[in-house]
Protein backbone atom coordinates (compact mmCIF):
# COMPACT_ATOMS: atom_id res chain seq x y z
CA UNK A 1 0.00 0.00 0.00
CA UNK A 2 0.57 3.53 -0.97
CA UNK A 3 -0.58 6.80 0.28
CA UNK A 4 0.23 9.94 -1.77
CA UNK A 5 0.52 13.60 0.30
CA UNK A 6 -0.78 16.95 -0.48
CA UNK A 7 0.62 20.32 1.26
CA UNK A 8 -1.65 23.41 1.00
CA UNK A 9 -0.71 26.80 2.10
CA UNK A 10 1.73 25.18 4.24
CA UNK A 11 3.67 27.13 6.49
CA UNK A 12 5.55 26.62 9.45
CA UNK A 13 7.17 29.58 12.04
CA UNK A 14 9.68 29.26 15.03
CA UNK A 15 8.82 32.19 16.56
CA UNK A 16 9.66 35.39 14.21
CA UNK A 17 11.25 32.66 12.13
CA UNK A 18 9.81 31.11 9.17
CA UNK A 19 10.94 27.84 7.73
CA UNK A 20 8.45 27.18 5.86
CA UNK A 21 6.65 29.77 3.54
CA UNK A 22 3.44 28.73 1.65
CA UNK A 23 4.24 25.94 0.38
CA UNK A 24 1.87 23.56 -1.64
CA UNK A 25 2.82 20.14 -3.26
CA UNK A 26 1.56 17.55 -4.42
CA UNK A 27 2.88 14.00 -4.11
CA UNK A 28 1.50 11.10 -5.96
CA UNK A 29 0.59 7.55 -4.50
CA UNK A 30 4.13 5.03 -5.00
CA UNK A 31 6.19 8.25 -6.35
CA UNK A 32 10.05 9.19 -5.43
CA UNK A 33 9.57 12.61 -4.36
CA UNK A 34 12.86 14.36 -3.55
CA UNK A 35 13.06 18.10 -1.73
CA UNK A 36 16.66 19.35 -2.61
CA UNK A 37 18.20 22.16 -1.19
CA UNK A 38 20.85 23.99 0.85
CA UNK A 39 21.06 23.65 4.80
CA UNK A 40 18.40 25.64 6.28
CA UNK A 41 16.00 25.60 3.04
CA UNK A 42 13.11 24.43 5.23
CA UNK A 43 13.54 20.49 3.66
CA UNK A 44 13.63 18.62 6.94
CA UNK A 45 11.27 20.57 8.48
CA UNK A 46 9.07 19.92 5.76
CA UNK A 47 9.69 15.97 6.62
CA UNK A 48 9.11 16.45 10.60
CA UNK A 49 5.56 17.91 9.65
CA UNK A 50 4.48 14.98 7.34
CA UNK A 51 5.80 12.50 9.86
CA UNK A 52 4.24 14.69 12.70
CA UNK A 53 7.15 15.38 15.16
CA UNK A 54 6.27 19.19 14.15
CA UNK A 55 2.68 20.92 13.27
CA UNK A 56 2.06 23.63 10.54
CA UNK A 57 1.51 26.88 11.92
CA UNK A 58 -0.46 27.42 8.95
CA UNK A 59 -2.19 24.85 6.14
CA UNK A 60 -2.90 21.09 5.95
CA UNK A 61 -1.23 18.33 5.19
CA UNK A 62 -3.08 15.24 3.92
CA UNK A 63 -1.82 11.57 3.99
CA UNK A 64 -4.01 9.50 1.53
CA UNK A 65 -6.35 12.68 1.39
CA UNK A 66 -6.86 12.47 5.02
CA UNK A 67 -6.08 15.96 7.24
CA UNK A 68 -3.45 15.01 9.34
CA UNK A 69 -4.21 17.65 12.35
CA UNK A 70 -3.72 16.23 15.44
CA UNK A 71 -2.29 13.07 14.44
CA UNK A 72 0.80 11.84 16.37
CA UNK A 73 3.85 10.25 14.84
CA UNK A 74 2.58 6.73 15.73
CA UNK A 75 -1.14 7.39 14.28
CA UNK A 76 0.72 8.38 10.74
CA UNK A 77 1.11 5.99 7.66
CA UNK A 78 4.61 6.93 7.65
CA UNK A 79 7.79 5.66 8.43
CA UNK A 80 11.15 7.77 8.81
CA UNK A 81 14.47 7.02 8.51
CA UNK A 82 17.15 9.80 10.13
CA UNK A 83 20.79 10.31 9.28
CA UNK A 84 22.34 9.15 11.79
CA UNK A 85 20.25 5.49 11.02
CA UNK A 86 19.28 4.47 15.28
CA UNK A 87 20.37 0.97 14.85
CA UNK A 88 20.00 -1.34 17.93
CA UNK A 89 23.69 -2.38 18.55
CA UNK A 90 22.90 -4.94 20.98
CA UNK A 91 20.18 -6.67 18.74
CA UNK A 92 20.90 -9.11 16.00
CA UNK A 93 19.62 -7.59 12.96
CA UNK A 94 16.38 -9.84 12.44
CA UNK A 95 15.07 -8.64 15.92
CA UNK A 96 16.04 -4.75 14.56
CA UNK A 97 14.27 -5.32 11.91
CA UNK A 98 11.36 -6.82 13.91
CA UNK A 99 11.74 -4.16 16.89
CA UNK A 100 8.35 -2.21 15.88
CA UNK A 101 6.23 -5.51 14.96
CA UNK A 102 7.73 -6.31 18.84
CA UNK A 103 6.22 -3.17 20.13
CA UNK A 104 3.01 -4.43 18.42
CA UNK A 105 2.18 -7.41 19.81
CA UNK A 106 3.41 -9.50 17.04
CA UNK A 107 4.67 -13.19 18.10
CA UNK A 108 8.51 -13.95 17.82
CA UNK A 109 7.89 -16.17 15.02
CA UNK A 110 5.72 -14.09 12.64
CA UNK A 111 8.74 -11.30 13.65
CA UNK A 112 11.16 -13.77 12.53
CA UNK A 113 9.90 -14.90 9.15
CA UNK A 114 9.03 -11.14 8.68
CA UNK A 115 11.84 -10.23 8.97
CA UNK A 116 13.74 -12.71 6.59
CA UNK A 117 11.33 -11.50 3.82
CA UNK A 118 12.60 -8.19 4.22
CA UNK A 119 16.21 -9.14 4.69
CA UNK A 120 15.81 -10.80 0.58
CA UNK A 121 14.20 -7.85 -0.14
CA UNK A 122 16.81 -5.63 0.52
CA UNK A 123 19.67 -8.42 -0.52
CA UNK A 124 20.70 -8.83 2.43
CA UNK A 125 20.05 -12.69 2.72
CA UNK A 126 22.33 -14.09 5.05
CA UNK A 127 22.53 -11.23 7.86
CA UNK A 128 19.33 -12.27 10.01
CA UNK A 129 21.77 -13.32 12.80
CA UNK A 130 24.34 -11.16 12.48
CA UNK A 131 25.30 -8.21 15.15
CA UNK A 132 25.04 -4.20 13.52
CA UNK A 133 29.05 -4.13 14.11
CA UNK A 134 28.97 -7.00 11.63
CA UNK A 135 27.46 -5.10 8.47
CA UNK A 136 29.04 -2.14 6.24
CA UNK A 137 27.90 1.27 5.91
CA UNK A 138 25.77 0.41 2.59
CA UNK A 139 24.63 -3.02 4.90
CA UNK A 140 22.98 -0.62 7.63
CA UNK A 141 21.42 1.54 5.43
CA UNK A 142 19.33 -1.77 3.89
CA UNK A 143 18.73 -3.02 7.24
CA UNK A 144 17.46 0.78 8.14
CA UNK A 145 14.94 0.46 5.13
CA UNK A 146 13.73 -3.15 5.92
CA UNK A 147 12.80 -1.96 9.43
CA UNK A 148 10.97 0.80 7.94
CA UNK A 149 9.15 -1.47 5.68
CA UNK A 150 8.82 -3.91 8.47
CA UNK A 151 5.63 -1.30 9.52
CA UNK A 152 3.80 -1.47 6.45
CA UNK A 153 4.35 2.06 6.10
CA UNK A 154 2.19 3.75 3.41
CA UNK A 155 5.29 6.68 3.22
CA UNK A 156 8.87 6.63 3.70
CA UNK A 157 10.58 9.72 4.56
CA UNK A 158 13.97 9.98 4.61
CA UNK A 159 15.96 12.04 5.71
CA UNK A 160 19.67 12.62 4.25
CA UNK A 161 20.54 8.63 4.97
CA UNK A 162 23.16 8.62 2.34
CA UNK A 163 25.55 11.50 3.62
CA UNK A 164 28.01 9.89 5.71
CA UNK A 165 28.66 7.51 2.87
CA UNK A 166 31.66 7.39 1.21
CA UNK A 167 31.04 8.63 -3.05
CA UNK A 168 31.36 5.26 -4.50
CA UNK A 169 28.92 3.62 -1.74
CA UNK A 170 26.66 6.63 -1.86
CA UNK A 171 26.48 6.33 -5.54
CA UNK A 172 25.69 2.29 -5.25
CA UNK A 173 23.42 3.10 -2.79
CA UNK A 174 21.17 5.62 -4.95
CA UNK A 175 20.43 2.61 -7.20
CA UNK A 176 19.78 0.05 -4.29
CA UNK A 177 17.32 2.46 -2.79
CA UNK A 178 15.73 3.20 -6.28
CA UNK A 179 14.67 -0.49 -7.14
CA UNK A 180 13.34 -0.97 -2.94
CA UNK A 181 11.06 2.13 -3.63
CA UNK A 182 9.99 0.13 -7.18
CA UNK A 183 10.06 -3.08 -5.89
CA UNK A 184 7.58 -2.09 -2.94
CA UNK A 185 5.66 0.45 -4.38
CA UNK A 186 5.95 2.41 -1.29
CA UNK A 187 5.98 6.19 -1.51
CA UNK A 188 9.81 7.82 -0.85
CA UNK A 189 9.71 11.15 0.11
CA UNK A 190 13.65 11.95 0.70
CA UNK A 191 15.45 15.26 1.71
CA UNK A 192 18.71 16.10 0.08
CA UNK A 193 21.14 18.82 -0.55
CA UNK A 194 23.22 16.69 -2.79
CA UNK A 195 22.24 17.09 -6.56
CA UNK A 196 22.82 14.16 -7.66
CA UNK A 197 21.08 11.80 -5.43
CA UNK A 198 17.61 13.93 -6.29
CA UNK A 199 18.12 13.73 -9.93
CA UNK A 200 19.42 9.53 -10.47
CA UNK A 201 16.55 8.64 -8.22
CA UNK A 202 13.46 10.97 -8.17
CA UNK A 203 10.22 10.72 -10.65
CA UNK A 204 9.95 14.64 -9.46
CA UNK A 205 11.96 16.98 -7.46
CA UNK A 206 10.98 20.41 -5.89
CA UNK A 207 14.34 22.94 -5.38
CA UNK A 208 13.61 24.92 -2.03
CA UNK A 209 14.93 28.75 -0.74
CA UNK A 210 14.63 30.17 2.03
CA UNK A 211 11.37 28.50 3.20
CA UNK A 212 10.14 28.61 -0.50
CA UNK A 213 9.50 25.77 -3.13
CA UNK A 214 11.17 27.42 -5.99
CA UNK A 215 10.23 24.55 -8.58
CA UNK A 216 9.07 21.43 -8.82
CA UNK A 217 9.24 19.04 -11.98
CA UNK A 218 10.83 15.81 -12.93
CA UNK A 219 14.94 15.93 -13.20
CA UNK A 220 15.53 16.31 -16.66
CA UNK A 221 12.95 19.54 -16.54
CA UNK A 222 14.80 21.07 -13.40
CA UNK A 223 17.78 20.87 -14.77
CA UNK A 224 17.08 21.71 -18.78
CA UNK A 225 14.49 24.03 -18.07
CA UNK A 226 15.24 25.61 -14.55
CA UNK A 227 12.76 28.57 -13.97
CA UNK A 228 14.91 30.99 -11.91
CA UNK A 229 18.49 31.41 -11.80
CA UNK A 230 18.65 29.91 -8.01
CA UNK A 231 17.78 26.29 -9.47
CA UNK A 232 19.86 27.06 -12.53
CA UNK A 233 22.56 27.79 -9.99
CA UNK A 234 22.09 24.91 -7.81
CA UNK A 235 21.46 22.13 -9.87
CA UNK A 236 24.36 22.40 -12.11
CA UNK A 237 27.23 24.46 -13.42
CA UNK A 238 26.44 27.81 -15.47
CA UNK A 239 28.50 30.61 -16.72
CA UNK A 240 26.06 33.67 -15.75
CA UNK A 241 26.18 37.06 -17.49
CA UNK A 242 24.62 40.43 -16.40
CA UNK A 243 22.93 43.13 -18.93
CA UNK A 244 19.71 44.22 -20.03
CA UNK A 245 17.42 42.81 -22.16
CA UNK A 246 16.66 44.92 -25.57
CA UNK A 247 13.70 43.21 -27.16
CA UNK A 248 11.45 40.09 -26.25
CA UNK A 249 9.20 37.89 -28.39
CA UNK A 250 8.26 34.62 -29.17
CA UNK A 251 9.73 33.37 -26.48
CA UNK A 252 13.25 34.59 -26.89
CA UNK A 253 14.75 37.90 -26.75
CA UNK A 254 18.31 39.49 -27.34
CA UNK A 255 20.45 40.27 -24.18
CA UNK A 256 23.19 43.00 -24.18
CA UNK A 257 26.28 41.86 -21.71
CA UNK A 258 29.81 43.79 -21.03
CA UNK A 259 30.99 41.01 -23.51
CA UNK A 260 28.77 41.29 -26.30
CA UNK A 261 24.93 41.32 -26.84
CA UNK A 262 23.21 37.44 -27.36
CA UNK A 263 19.80 35.80 -28.38
CA UNK A 264 18.99 33.47 -25.30
CA UNK A 265 15.72 32.01 -24.23
CA UNK A 266 12.99 33.78 -21.95
CA UNK A 267 11.46 32.08 -19.36
CA UNK A 268 7.42 32.64 -19.06
CA UNK A 269 7.07 35.15 -16.41
CA UNK A 270 10.47 36.93 -16.75
CA UNK A 271 9.49 39.72 -18.87
CA UNK A 272 9.92 42.91 -17.43
CA UNK A 273 11.52 40.96 -14.32
CA UNK A 274 15.38 41.80 -13.90
CA UNK A 275 17.18 38.46 -15.40
CA UNK A 276 20.29 37.21 -16.03
CA UNK A 277 22.26 34.95 -19.08
CA UNK A 278 22.65 31.41 -17.57
CA UNK A 279 24.80 28.75 -20.20
CA UNK A 280 25.90 25.46 -19.06
CA UNK A 281 29.42 24.83 -19.71
CA UNK A 282 28.46 21.67 -21.33
CA UNK A 283 26.51 23.80 -23.92
CA UNK A 284 29.64 26.17 -24.56
CA UNK A 285 31.60 25.06 -28.03
CA UNK A 286 35.18 26.24 -28.57
CA UNK A 287 36.79 26.81 -32.14
CA UNK A 288 39.16 29.07 -34.42
CA UNK A 289 36.39 30.21 -36.49
CA UNK A 290 33.36 32.25 -34.63
CA UNK A 291 29.86 31.35 -34.86
CA UNK A 292 26.90 32.97 -36.70
CA UNK A 293 25.16 33.71 -33.42
CA UNK A 294 26.04 34.10 -29.69
CA UNK A 295 30.21 33.92 -30.54
CA UNK A 296 32.49 35.85 -28.39
CA UNK A 297 36.09 35.55 -28.34
CA UNK A 298 38.60 34.47 -25.60
CA UNK A 299 42.09 32.88 -24.58
CA UNK A 300 42.03 29.91 -22.73
CA UNK A 301 43.94 30.52 -19.15
CA UNK A 302 42.94 26.61 -18.05
CA UNK A 303 42.22 23.63 -18.84
CA UNK A 304 41.75 21.21 -15.74
CA UNK A 305 40.97 17.31 -16.30
CA UNK A 306 38.10 16.46 -14.08
CA UNK A 307 37.85 12.51 -15.60
CA UNK A 308 34.54 12.14 -17.16
CA UNK A 309 35.11 15.90 -18.58
CA UNK A 310 38.10 18.23 -19.12
CA UNK A 311 37.10 22.04 -17.81
CA UNK A 312 38.58 24.28 -19.91
CA UNK A 313 38.65 28.00 -18.65
CA UNK A 314 38.99 31.03 -21.11
CA UNK A 315 38.68 34.97 -20.57
CA UNK A 316 37.15 37.39 -23.02
CA UNK A 317 38.88 40.54 -24.10
CA UNK A 318 37.71 42.53 -20.90
CA UNK A 319 38.69 40.18 -18.52
CA UNK A 320 35.26 37.56 -18.17
CA UNK A 321 35.87 34.29 -17.08
CA UNK A 322 33.91 31.55 -19.02
CA UNK A 323 34.07 28.08 -19.00
CA UNK A 324 33.37 25.05 -21.34
CA UNK A 325 33.09 21.40 -20.78
CA UNK A 326 34.57 18.84 -23.09
CA UNK A 327 33.45 15.15 -22.83
CA UNK A 328 36.28 13.05 -22.31
CA UNK A 329 35.40 10.40 -25.26
CA UNK A 330 38.52 11.04 -26.98
CA UNK A 331 37.01 12.99 -30.06
CA UNK A 332 37.55 16.69 -28.54
CA UNK A 333 40.14 18.56 -29.18
CA UNK A 334 41.55 20.25 -25.98
CA UNK A 335 43.10 23.21 -26.12
CA UNK A 336 46.62 24.55 -24.96
CA UNK A 337 46.63 27.11 -22.66
CA UNK A 338 47.13 30.74 -24.32
CA UNK A 339 45.44 29.82 -27.84
CA UNK A 340 42.91 32.13 -28.78
CA UNK A 341 39.52 30.77 -30.16
CA UNK A 342 36.00 31.50 -30.27
CA UNK A 343 33.50 30.33 -27.65
CA UNK A 344 29.89 29.89 -28.94
CA UNK A 345 26.68 28.52 -27.38
CA UNK A 346 23.03 27.64 -28.59
CA UNK A 347 20.30 30.62 -28.05
CA UNK A 348 17.96 27.92 -27.31
CA UNK A 349 20.07 26.14 -24.73
CA UNK A 350 20.70 29.16 -22.81
CA UNK A 351 17.83 31.22 -20.50
CA UNK A 352 17.37 34.23 -19.25
CA UNK A 353 16.76 33.78 -15.70
CA UNK A 354 14.83 35.80 -13.08
CA UNK A 355 16.49 35.21 -8.98
CA UNK A 356 14.53 32.99 -7.20
CA UNK A 357 11.12 33.55 -5.37
CA UNK A 358 11.88 35.38 -2.22
CA UNK A 359 11.10 34.10 1.29
CA UNK A 360 11.98 35.05 4.93
CA UNK A 361 11.48 38.89 3.87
Amino acid sequence: MSAGIELENVVCDFGNFRAVDNVNVNIQPGEFFSFLGPSGCGKTTILRMISGFNEPTKGVIRIGGKDMRGQRPNQRPTALIFQNLALFPLMPIWENISFGLEVRGVDKATRRKRAEELLALVDLPDAADKMVSQLSGGQKQRVAIARALAVEPAVMLLDEPLSALDLKLRQHMRAELRAIQKRTGVTFIYITHDQGEALAMSDRVGVMSQGRLQQVANPRDIYNNPVNGFVASFVGENNILTGSVQNAADGMASFATPIGTFRARLVDGANGKPVKLYIRPEHVTLSEIPGKENSVPVTISDVAFEGNFIAVQAQTENGTTLVAELRNDGAATVPATGSKLHMTFDAQRSALLPDAVGGRG
